[in-house]
């Protein structure tokens, strides 16, 4: 696995995700993720694409209607009021940034899903530190959140303990490329982690190693890197946009005390990671076995 040099604190997490939180809203849009161009959204919006990313992730976590799903890292909730509004599920949204639960409540007041469907619940909330009932969920998805977590082997020990037996875990993740040569960690993938506030970047064998260990079968993998990489061309030119017509964008870089600036440079450095194979991104599915006791001790009469 690829580590930065300085590992980020669950508060550098939070606090990265809130300082940057009008960027990210005005780059990214609802969904705090990327975009995927496969066969069904060659043509797609960037907010399709998005959309239609979160369509795989509800295939393959098969959420049925009244399904109880966790999304773990959830940002604004955006993929929690699709798996609710499209899904009809039953949805628990958990993230670590005070922002991004305020601007998720703050729609959910609004009836963003329509009076006939219930809102997701949002936590602020540690996954690491859940405290959600054990064997609750039929589903869990999270999306470029396993990367921020300091312990993997405790996300996806979380993650077997709140399934269900024969419940999914979906996993979209940034990965490095299996052996990746020194010059790309030391240009490319470790100041990726480090700049943006990740604990790690693995392989998809580092994730189906660890799911194993704690009773989740790895079912699929699919490398889409090619897919998806286009979203850090749309998020480079909205942000070189945005420092062409907005002065506050080039205030914010000239400000000494903003302690995330360089991700706006960070930006360039994953489309080139992409460009050159260095960095890959992948949805992993895991199902826990029916047989699986993780969680049963605890499990509410």
């Amino acid at each position: 696995m690829i580590t930065p040099t300085i590992a980020p604190t669950r508060d550098d997490v939070a606090g990265h995700y809130d300082e940057l939180d009008r960027f990210y809203r005005e780059v990214w849009g609802e969904h705090v993720h990327h975009g995927l161009w496969d066969s069904k959204a060659r043509k797609a919006t960037p907010e399709q694409a998005a959309r239609r990313l979160i369509a795989v992730v509800a295939e393959q976590a098969r959420v049925r209607p009244g399904d109880a799903v966790c999304d773990i890292g959830c940002g604004y909730g955006g993929t929690a009021r699709v798996l609710a509004r499209e899904h009809r599920a039953e949805v628990t949204a958990l993230t670590i940034s005070p922002a991004q639960h305020a601007h998720a409540i703050a729609i959910a007041r609004d009836g963003d899903n329509g009076p006939d469907v219930p809102n997701p619940t949002y936590l602020l909330r540690d996954w690491l530190e859940n405290d959600l009932p054990a064997g609750s969920f039929d589903a869990a998805v999270a999306i470029e959140s396993t990367e921020h977590m300091g312990d993997l082997s405790a996300f996806f020990h979380e993650a077997a303990r709140v399934l269900k037996p024969g419940g999914r875990l979906v996993v979209c993740a940034w990965l490095s490329r299996e052996a990746p040569r020194a010059w790309e960690a030391r240009h490319f993938l470790e100041p990726i982690c480090r700049e943006g506030r990740l604990a790690r970047m693995g392989t998809a064998a580092d994730y189906e190693r660890l799911a194993r260990k704690e009773g989740l079968e790895p079912s699929d993998f699919r490398d889409v890197s090619r897919q998806v990489k286009k979203t850090w061309t749309i998020c480079a030119r909205r942000v070189a946009a945005g420092l062409v017509r907005d002065p506050s964008y080039r205030a914010f870089l000239r400000r000494g005390k903003g302690k995330n600036r360089v991700f706006a440079l960070t930006l360039l450095r994953i489309r080139l990671a992409y460009e050159l194979g260095s960095m890959r991104y992948g949805i992993l599915t895991f199902v826990k076995g029916r047989d699986n006791k993780i969680g049963e001790a605890t499990k509410d009469p």
